[in-house]
């Protein structure tokens, strides 16, 4: 699943580490989402769309397989 979170925390001039503290996972965790080699969880996906203030909709885009 693609994201937007890099994009996101570049905008709010965040680091990874600084992410990843506020939504409470690894900076590892954070790393591999903006790469996507790893699918946020409901729960994650939830932390980062309230941490941005934004729909889960806006920060990852779902695509019908």
């Amino acid at each position: 699943m693609n994201n937007r979170i890099r994009e996101f925390r570049k905008h709010r001039k965040i680091t990874q580490d600084e992410l990843a503290k506020a939504v409470n996972v690894t900076r590892q965790t954070i790393i591999s989402l903006e790469n996507g080699k790893y699918n946020a969880s409901l729960q994650l996906a939830y932390n980062l769309s309230k941490f941005f203030d934004v729909y889960i909709e806006d920060l990852f885009i779902f695509k019908e397989e």
